[in-house]
């Protein structure tokens, strides 16, 4: 269910977006539903030798080498060749050639990495390692490239596209170069979880290149943490997952959008959640839902419904009368109606919701509706993420990192009337989580993967679904037409 406009005292995350001049397609800069486009974004650069900023960088540093300057460096830059061969997966298009290209010139180069001193350094091993940089720069930009359909809320969760020079110091300041290259590569647990199950079924089956719908669902999970506590919604399975580390510590079902009204991908940051909330409509669900019923049956319908008008959607905002508002013009779109449903069991926002900052009016948050989450197809919401279990045991899950099952454990805003319980209090060191709500279907199935599946052994292959009808139909791939991923992250302020 939507909520109306900026819901007043929540703070928290909106949506992704962003551009790069290293992508070869220019990404949305609106919110793209599950349906946005499967063509993979692949990242091409034109032939080495190293760019001017790599160059420069080295000048800077009296051609010191990064990757050939002993045996640990050696060791980092004989991993690059097999990270760069599936490379393709990560949206990097030409990887593999470059992977070619590492792989000569850490073999011309290597005799004289221990051989010759520091100040008789041949021009080979510095150019060498000056192109072993460049590529490294030109992956880990690959990586870094915005996420197309997403946007960003929180600017903290924004992709930043690296410059060369931030990308080398990185590496150079590591204590083990090899394990930096490992980290950076896995991005995060989820995500390499489904590339390595992916890259396994391309050696396998020898496909030249990876499934577009799999190289867009690679690109939606980079939007998860690489570690720490947050909430991820995969819409694509109407499934909400708490992760820790990589690692599925709960799952519930919820309820997403319709296909009218899909659940967006957005990303923010939560750091209030409202109890016994009131539900803000939206300004065009009171015009084609509200406002026809009003005319019909006249004021009355409101008070039945615990519907009331007011000014507008701030916190001094004031209730006004029913009867001075002209409710055929606001059914026919030229008079706007701002309407909220008092809190109480059947408002649509149920006992809990957890806001954060967007213009759609997008929510996690309670329901009355409970019969819905025994359905196989949850896709009924205006957009919004309706939680099954009550929403207060998982306030207190994100307050705490404790599995709490009594609304006690959340704070006397839950038992109270209507207002804010602020979740995540930098003071009190709780800790800051996140959720991420949208369409990923291709995900592995095995112990604490993103499949949620923790009793079938370690992860070993892309999830196969049955075929099932509705408006996520599933290929022969066990992969979702419709993907898309979001994330909201709970922090402190």
């Amino acid at each position: 269910m939507r909520a109306g406009p900026r819901m007043p005292g929540l703070i928290a995350a909106a949506l992704l977006c962003g551009a790069s001049p290293a992508i070869a397609q220019t990404p949305s800069q609106n919110p793209a539903p599950a349906s946005a486009s499967l063509t993979p974004a692949l990242v091409s650069f034109a032939p080495l030798p190293a760019s001017p900023a790599v160059n420069i960088y080295y000048q800077q540093r009296a051609n010191a080498p990064i990757w050939l300057r002993d045996s640990a460096s050696l060791e980092a830059a004989k991993l690059l060749p097999a990270i760069l061969e599936r490379a393709t997966l990560d949206g990097l298009a030409n990887g593999p050639e470059l992977a070619r290209l590492v792989e000569s010139a850490i073999a011309q180069a290597q005799p004289n990495i221990l051989s010759a001193p520091p100040a008789a350094r041949p021009s080979a091993l510095v150019d060498a390692d000056k192109l072993l940089s460049a590529v490294w720069v030109q992956y880990v930009r690959a990586l870094k490239s915005p996420i197309r359909g997403m946007t960003w809320g929180d600017p903290a969760l924004a992709p930043r596209l690296p410059l060369p020079h931030q990308v080398l110091a990185e590496a150079l300041k590591a204590p083990s170069l090899a394990e930096h290259v490992r980290a950076v590569s896995s991005i995060n647990p989820v995500y390499a979880q489904i590339r390595d199950a992916a890259w396994d079924r391309m050696r396998l089956e020898g496909g030249p290149a990876p499934d577009a719908r799999l190289t867009a669902n690679l690109e939606r999970a980079r939007v998860f943490p690489a570690t720490g506590r947050f909430i991820a919604v995969n819409a694509a399975t109407q499934q909400l997952s708490v992760y820790e580390d990589g690692r599925v510590v709960d799952t519930m079902k919820v309820v997403v959008g319709r296909r009218d009204t899909p659940t967006p991908m957005l990303a923010g940051t939560i750091h209030y959640a409202t109890f016994n909330p009131y539900w803000n409509i939206p300004t065009d669900v009171a015009q084609r839902a509200v406002a026809p019923l009003v005319v019909k049956r006249g004021t009355a319908y409101l008070r039945a419904a615990r519907y009331e008008v007011v000014s507008d959607w701030s916190t001094q905002a004031t209730v006004v009368a029913p009867d001075s508002v002209d409710w055929k013009a606001v059914a026919e779109g030229t008079v706007e109606a701002r309407i909220r449903q008092l809190p109480g069991p059947n408002n649509m926002m149920g006992a809990i919701k957890f806001g954060f900052v967007n213009d759609l009016g997008i929510y996690l948050h309670d329901t009355p509706h409970r019969g819905l989450f025994a359905k196989d197809q949850r896709t009924f919401s205006l957009g919004c993420v309706r939680v099954r279990q009550s929403a207060r045991p998982l306030a207190a899950r994100v307050r705490t990192g404790a599995a709490v099952r009594t609304a006690r454990a959340v704070g006397p805003a839950a038992q109270a009337g209507t207002g804010l319980h602020h979740l995540c209090d930098r003071a009190g060191g709780r800790w800051p989580a996140g959720l991420h709500q949208g369409y990923l279907r291709a995900r592995p199935q095995g112990r604490n993967g993103a499949g949620g599946d923790r009793t079938a052994g370690p992860c070993a292959r892309l999830h196969r679904g049955r075929r099932r009808g509705g408006r996520h139909g599933r290929s022969a791939l066990g992969m979702q037409s419709r993907i898309g991923i979001c994330l909201l992250r709970i922090g402190n302020k």
